[in-house]
Order: structure tokens, then C-alpha cells, then sequence
């Protein structure tokens, strides 16, 4: 996994600037309020912040906005950073002025002069989502990310704060790093051998391979897999963390394509090569469980992901082919580019069947059309239940994690109907989103709270995000961390 950049909390000393190395930043307030440290900062450089902050481009400045002094006159740092942070702010406040901070800090070793402030933590999560760059396959060596020092006032209380955090950055990491990897390096099987490592943690790890898929009745999970030379497996990962060790987990399920070429209905040549970020849904599952491993969450969950590889070949599933569930329903395969539905069905059905959970919840890269729809802001939410949905929507939204729901209903599910089977795969162009929820939630049992997750504008893009470089984001460790602390852990 790529090594996060390591962040220690120091005891703070306004006045030790003048030897500081890399990078050094300074807090000063909107209104143009500085702190001890920056006080020292404007003294030792000769009076260089009193003229920044009279300038006009700091009344132009916004909260969270780092403003950066190349090679101040009468400090040995390369940079010196000036954040406009009022004294007090959100926890998103904080964290994406830590990312702005990583952002301009490069590689290079940072000392951030924090003083008294309370959200210190979220501002070093910021810089550890940010300080992130997936290098594993460059053959020139790259230069290690400098430390980050944050001086504090109360640095132990800090650190305390920030562990918790710092296992959400590794999940975070690992996500990315799990997304950005080639299929070619990506294989199922080195797939689930990266999650079982994580027995190390804590987690209980079960590789189920072909011949037992085959004999629970995934049928359709493996005829996706059938024309890949890649053995299509299920991994489940179990987090126990809870007092009642028998109470009804949590159950997160990821779509994990390890390419998707789209099957014998293949896929445009132009853009395939992003097809490698198909098992984000897998990734985000692997990514959450890592978290509450790491900061032992007082609660119990079970992962599941479905790792499959979709190629075309003359074994290959073909459109119009009848395949039967583990289930029992059958489906028609119209378009064997609509095979994440495939996966996740039978790994939905075998999480309930297996856990009687508590609530299920699946994550996919799963439709273009939710992009667009909303585009690479948010992901697509889909849910039977009002409470465990509103639940996750406000998790998502207080980690700054975009999401939004979308409808289900009975005349989107009739586009499903099928001539020869129980269903049809696909439902045709119009809200294909929704029929793509709807034919998932046709594996979900009565009385079973679910939510659908559609990840494909949001796993990975083109630009940089608040906390991330351009490529995979990581989104969704976050919010369903957040989810698993405020409502299935005990008090």
C-alpha cells in the first residue's frame, strides 16, 4: 500500500521559525487577525504579512485559501504559507484548508504553526488525504513526501484525535491504491490475496473459489467471469467488533470488475483503458473494512465482494443467453456490458442468506447514466428504507462526501419484464440508473433495510477533488465509516 506521509503533533513554539526547512504555514483569520506564530512570521520577514493582509488579493480571500510567500526574505523555508482560517471553523473547514496546505506544500517537509486550534485533527486528515500519489509504477524513483510537523498547544490531545482519523486515511489510501491499479496487476487472484493481508488486522477473511460459488448457485455472478482466464471468487471480510459478537451485522457489497471490456457486447476501444476502476465498489468495501479494523470500531460488520474479470472469448456469456440466480430468478442477458447487476445480485442474496444483517449496502461503478444524471459530483443513492438512507445522506454529507437520492417504482421495475425469463439484465436507455436499483433490489428480502450506491461519476476522475489528486478518490470510506460511528456502534 502506498505509505501514507507520515504527520506528528508538536509542542508549539511560536518563535522557532527562523530555522524551520521545507515549508513552513501560518494561520491568519479573514479578518486579518494574526496569530502568535504569524506574528513572529511577519516580524522575522520584515513586515511581509502586515503588507499581504493590506493587500486587495487578501480581501479577496476565502476561508480554507492558502496564499504562499516563495523564499520570504528572513526565513530559511522555500515557502511560506499563510491559511485564512477564522477561529472557528467546521470540521470540512479545516480539512480542505489541509489539503489546499498539501496541495501547495508538494513533497517537500512542512511545519504547520496550529497553535490553539481545535480542529487541528481534521486539518492533518486533510493533508493526509491530499499528500497522496499512486508511483508503484514509475520506474524513475520518486521523491519521498517531506514529514509534517503541526505544532500545537496541546499536541498529545491532538494525536489522540487524529488516530481515529489516520485509519480513515488508510482506508482512504488503500481504496485509491486498489483503483488505480492495472488489471493486469490487478488480477482477481491478487485481488483477494491484498485482502486477505488484512487478517493482520483483525479481520476474518474467506476466499470462496469457483467450485464453491458453483455449488451455492451464483450463476450469475460467474457467467460474467466465465470468458476470462481469471477464476471469478467471492471474498468476505468480517469485522466483529461489537460486545453481542451474535448481533445482526452491517453488510457492505462491492462490485468488484477487475476489467471490463464489456463482454461480447464490447465495449468503444476509446476510454477503455479506464475500465481498471470497475471494482471501485470492491475497493470502497476493502478500503471501510481496513478502517474499522484499524480504529477497532465497537461494531460488527461484513464485507463482500464479488471479483470477477468480463472478457470476451468463445466462452464468453452471450446476449440472449437465459442464466438462473442463486436466488432462483432467472435473467435474460440482453447487453453483457450490464454485468455488475450480475455480480451483485448473487452476493446480495448470499449476504442475506448467510448474515441475516442488520442492513445491506452495495457499491458499484455501475451505470454511465448516472453520470449523467449528476455528473462527477455526487454518487447516486437508491433506497427501500427512509431511515437507514437519510442516515447515510447526512454521514456522506457532514464528511463533505457528495450523494443524492434518486427514485424507485413500480413502472421503472416493469422495464425489466422479459419474453423468456423471470427478468431482462438491462431495461433500455430511459432512467437507466434507476432500472439498474431496481433490478438489484429484486434481491433484496422483505423487511431487509437497503441502500444502492452508484460510485461511477465519483471513484475516480479526471480532475482533482477537495482531497484528492485526478485519478481514484476513495469516495465513500468516509461517509460509511461515519455511518457504521454514529449508528451501529454501541455507546
Amino acid at each position: 500500500m502506498s505509505a501514507l506521509t507520515p504527520i506528528r503533533f508538536s509542542a508549539f513554539d511560536p518563535k522557532s521559525l527562523a530555522d524551520v526547512e521545507g515549508h513552513l504555514a501560518v494561520v491568519v483569520t479573514p479578518e486579518g487577525t494574526m496569530d502568535q506564530a504569524a506574528r513572529s512570521a511577519n516580524r522575522l520577514t520584515k513586515g511581509a504579512l502586515a503588507r499581504l493582509i493590506a493587500s486587495e488579493a487578501f480581501a479577496k480571500a476565502k476561508t480554507g485559501q492558502v496564499i504562499t510567500l516563495a523564499w520570504p526574505a528572513g526565513l530559511a523555508v522555500e515557502a511560506l504559507h499563510v491559511v485564512v482560517l477564522p477561529r472557528r471553523l467546521t470540521p470540512i473547514e479545516a480539512r480542505k484548508a489541509g489539503a489546499k496546505l498539501a496541495e501547495a506544500k508538494g513533497r517537500k517537509p512542512l511545519v504547520v504553526k496550529a497553535g490553539n486550534m481545535a480542529r487541528a485533527a481534521d486539518l492533518a486528515l486533510g493533508l493526509a488525504l491530499r499528500s497522496y500519489s499512486f508511483d508503484a509504477h514509475k520506474s524513475a524513483e520518486t521523491e519521498k513526501a517531506g514529514t509534517i510537523t503541526i505544532g500545537h498547544n496541546k499536541p498529545e490531545e491532538m494525536e489522540a484525535a487524529f488516530a481515529p482519523l489516520l485509519a480513515v486515511a488508510e482506508g482512504v489510501h488503500m481504496t485509491r491504491d486498489l483503483v488505480s491499479e492495472p488489471a493486469n496487476i490487478l488480477t482477481t487472484t491478487e485481488f483477494a490475496n491484498r485482502l486477505e493481508e488484512m487478517t493482520a488486522l483483525g479481520l476474518e477473511v474467506e476466499v470462496l473459489e469457483e467450485a464453491e460459488l458453483e455449488k451455492l448457485g451464483m450463476r450469475t455472478l460467474l457467467c460474467v467471469g466465465q470468458g476470462s482466464a481469471s477464476p471469478s471468487k467471492v471474498v468476505v471480510m468480517k469485522w466483529n467488533g461489537a460486545d453481542d459478537k451474535e448481533a445482526a451485522p452491517l453488510a457492505l457489497v462491492g462490485k468488484g470488475v477487475v476489467f471490463d471490456t464489456g463482454g461480447i457486447s464490447l465495449k468503444p476501444a476509446a476510454g477503455m483503458e479506464d475500465m481498471t476502476m470497475d471494482m471501485g465498489g470492491a475497493g470502497v468495501v476493502a478500503g471501510t473494512m481496513r478502517t474499522l479494523a484499524l480504529r477497532k470500531a465497537k461494531a460488527n460488520v461484513v464485507g463482500l465482494v464479488g471479483l470477477v474479470e468480463n472478457m470476451p472469448s468463445s466462452t464468453a456469456i452471450r446476449p440472449g443467453d437465459v442464466v438462473k440466480s442463486m436466488k432462483g430468478d432467472t435473467v435474460e442477458i440482453i447487453n453483457t456490458d450490464a454485468e455488475g447487476r450480475l455480480v451483485l445480485c448473487d452476493v446480495l442474496w448470499y449476504a442475506q442468506e448467510r448474515f441475516k444483517p442488520a442492513g445491506v449496502i452495495d457499491l458499484a461503478t455501475l451505470t454511465g447514466a448516472i453520470i449523467i444524471g449528476l455528473g462527477h459530483e455526487n454518487a447516486g443513492v437508491f433506497s427501500n428504507d427512509d431511515a437507514l438512507c437519510g442516515a447515510f445522506l447526512k454521514a456522506a454529507d457532514a464528511e463533505g462526501e457528495g450523494a443524492w437520492r434518486l427514485p424507485l417504482g413500480q413502472a421503472y421495475d416493469d422495464q425489466l419484464k422479459s419474453n423468456v425469463a423471470d427478468m431482462k439484465n438491462v431495461g433500455g436507455r430511459p432512467a437507466g440508473s434507476i432500472t439498474a436499483a431496481q433490478f438489484l433490489q429484486r434481491f433484496i428480502k422483505e423487511g431487509t433495510p437497503w441502500i444502492h450506491l452508484d460510485i461511477a461519476g465519483v471513484a475516480s476522475v479526471k480532475a482533482a477533488t477537495d482531497y484528492a489528486p485526478k485519478g481514484a478518490t476513495g469516495w465513500g470510506v468516509m461517509a460509511l465509516n461515519r455511518l457504521v460511528q454514529d449508528q451501529f456502534e454501541a455507546e
